[in-house]
This record gives C-alpha cells, structure tokens and sequence, in this order.
C-alpha cells in the first residue's frame, strides 16, 4: 500500500518536490555549498591521489585507518551518478579516548573524518570538520596539539 498509517499524502507529497529539488537543481559549484563549522581546500590532486596521500600520510603518522569509502562507487551500484567522491575515517585512539572520557558525546564525530570530490569542472575539493567547531559543540577543554586539528596534517600531506 503506497500510504500506510506511518506516511501521509503530505509527507509523500514533500518527499516528491525534495526528489525534484534535488535532482533538477545540483549543487555542482563550491560557492553554493557552505556548512557551519566545515574547511574546504581546493586540492592540486585527483580524488583517489588526494585520498591516497592523505591515508599514506596519516599511517606513517601512526593514525589508524577505519574506513575508505569510494562513495561514486557506492552510488553507481545503486543506479545512481555521482561525481567522483571519496571519504575516509580515521583516529588516534589514545587521543580520541581521552576527549570521549571528558565528554563522550564526542565520539558522534570521532574518528575524524575527511572527504574529497570533483566538482561538474574537474577541480577537486577536500573537506573535513574545524576543530573549534567539535570542540565548542561539545564544550571541550583548550588542548594543545589537540588531535582534532586538521589543518597542519592536511597542509604537510597534500601540500596545501
């Protein structure tokens, strides 16, 4: 049955004009996309190269890998198209754990994370968390050479 006693004709009528919005109005330039608390770099690299170097760089830095994710992939295997995009999760447990035990709410942003896509123009982007943004979200102490800081690994891997 199409509506069932959890989804209304409102709901599957917002779910219709989102799929529309969505798929007529891409947001394919990097000025129409913003988010709080997000840093974006324009990377000199391909996706996968961008990728690479940045998980090369953090294991010989001792970070552990969680997760590297060709999200294009993914999409294409549901039908879908997608850009190139990648996405990897990675962490210092030790570092990480001691942010988890003054507030453990962090850990819904730990491991770090960073993802890089080509845009509809071929330049390629690479985006991840500022750490004042986690670390007021989660009212963390001031921590020299806190593990969320991102911007000098992504600086020395990719030359930034």
């Amino acid at each position: 049955m199409l509506f069932d006693h959890k989804y209304s004709r409102r709901h599957f009528s917002y779910q219709i004009i989102a799929c529309c919005f969505f798929k007529f109005s891409p947001l394919t330039h990097l000025n129409t996309m913003e988010a709080k608390g997000v840093t974006i770099h324009k990377s000199k690299f391909g996706v996968k190269e961008t990728i690479d170097k940045l998980q090369s760089f953090l294991q010989q830095h001792g970070a552990t890998i969680y997760v590297r994710i060709n999200q294009q992939a993914e999409a294409n295997k549901s039908g879908l198209h997608l850009l190139p995009l990648e996405f990897i999760l990675f962490g210092n447990p030790a570092a990480g754990g001691l942010l988890m035990i003054d507030n453990p709410l962090v850990a819904l942003d730990l491991p770090l994370k960073v993802i890089a896509w080509e845009d509809d123009k071929k330049d390629v982007w690479l985006a991840y968390n500022k750490s004042g943004y986690i670390k007021d979200r989660y009212s963390l102490p001031d921590i020299p050479n806190s593990p969320l800081v991102l911007d000098n690994i992504i600086k020395m891997a990719l030359g930034i």
